[in-house]
């Protein structure tokens, strides 16, 4: 049995959501080890002149937690 833990991270890009969820995921690489799968509860853009600057993504991620 695994026992995971799971956190939430807000990320963005100026290309799209889903580079924007691959932000996500390699910021919480950089301190996180055994990363099992990523849910996006959220997701925004900004808009400037009638055109999307910027998507954001609010995702949870979920790890396994090593003994």
């Amino acid at each position: 049995m695994a026992v995971l833990k799971v956190i939430e991270i807000m990320a963005s890009s100026e290309k799209s959501w889903e580079d924007a969820t691959g932000v996500a995921v390699k910021t919480a690489a950089k301190t996180v080890k055994g990363i099992r799968s990523v849910y996006i509860q959220d997701m925004s853009a900004v808009v400037k002149e009638n055109k999307i600057t910027e998507f954001r993504v609010n995702a949870k991620i979920s790890f396994e937690v090593l003994n």
